[in-house]
């Protein structure tokens, strides 16, 4: 605590903050009350979110430069620790923050510093998402994280997109998350083809930790009745043959989760036109 306390006073210093920045960042795992040190300390939040923004335009034209993105890729480290506490969760929610890293989601420069920070701002909503609370799926319900996620999932790098894929599931894995996406077919087809373009990629360059977390989406999404109807017809046919066969032989856990999957879609149907296989329910909900 006694090196702790005053790192984190120093956060309010711009003349001390890059460095402070760096140090908090690199011992954070050390430092178990970090987060509602950081939260309850007059100025520091300010201070990250000062470093967030001070960069919003070098996103558009894209000139970010390396140094930028190490900066607040470091601040966006200490968010992160903020974000997965039970102390300052719900705070961390209520002050909206992760919506300032919604513009950083949105690049789509393909640059290694446009890539790291991307993939950091992925880290602080994933360590949201991991803690498995409602509260945090509810707020993320009402922002624009799910068409975010579907962007870097089609064009961002493999990390990139398997955190992002992970954001997904863990959002259809609650109850309420699952019936947002399975509400309208708009929402559903906006999900399922992502996931159907990334199995084809995916059979170019394989990568079973990316494959996993697509194959769980797709299971997840099997629970709904009138996705599972759709998904007889939408199903990607490369995960109904051998295609993936070599890839999966080492991982007993995707395996299981292909069968559950092929075991409760079963065959596609014949002459039924896939557009007309999910309707919204009767109340438009």
């Amino acid at each position: 605590m006694d090196e702790l306390l005053p790192l984190v006073v120093q956060l309010t210093n711009p003349e001390q903050r890059e460095g402070v920045l760096l140090e908090l960042s690199k011992k954070r795992e050390s430092f178990a009350d970090l987060a509602p040190i950081l939260w309850h300390t007059y100025g520091t939040v300010a201070a990250l979110l000062q470093e967030i923004v001070s960069i919003y335009h070098l996103l558009s034209p894209p000139i970010l430069t390396a140094h930028a993105s190490n900066r607040v890729c470091n601040a966006l480290a200490l968010l992160q620790c903020v974000a997965s506490h039970a102390e300052t969760r719900s705070l961390f929610l209520s002050a909206h923050i992760p919506l300032y890293l919604y513009p950083f989601l949105n690049t789509s420069a393909k640059s290694r510093p446009f890539e790291y920070l991307r993939l950091t701002s992925l880290g602080v909503i994933g360590a949201l998402v991991k803690m498995d609370d409602a509260d945090v799926i509810n707020f993320l319900l009402q922002t624009e994280i799910i068409p975010l996620c579907l962007r870097i999932m089609e064009t961002g790098s493999e990390l990139s997109k398997t955190v992002a894929t992970f954001i997904v599931q863990k959002i259809l894995l609650d109850e309420i998350g699952l019936s947002y996406v399975c509400a309208t077919p708009e929402r559903f087809y906006a999900v399922s083809t992502v996931l159907n373009n990334m199995i084809a990629l995916l059979q170019q360059h394989p990568s079973v930790r990316l494959l996993k977390h697509v194959v769980r989406c797709y299971l997840r999404l099997s629970d709904n009745v009138r996705a599972r109807v759709a998904l007889k017809q939408c199903l990607p046919m490369s995960l109904r043959d051998d295609t993936f066969g070599a890839s999966l032989n080492n991982d007993v856990t995707v395996k299981k989760w292909l069968s559950q999957l092929l075991a409760v879609v079963g065959a596609p149907e014949q002459q039924a036109p896939q557009g007309n296989q999910f309707t919204p329910p009767e109340d438009g909900s």
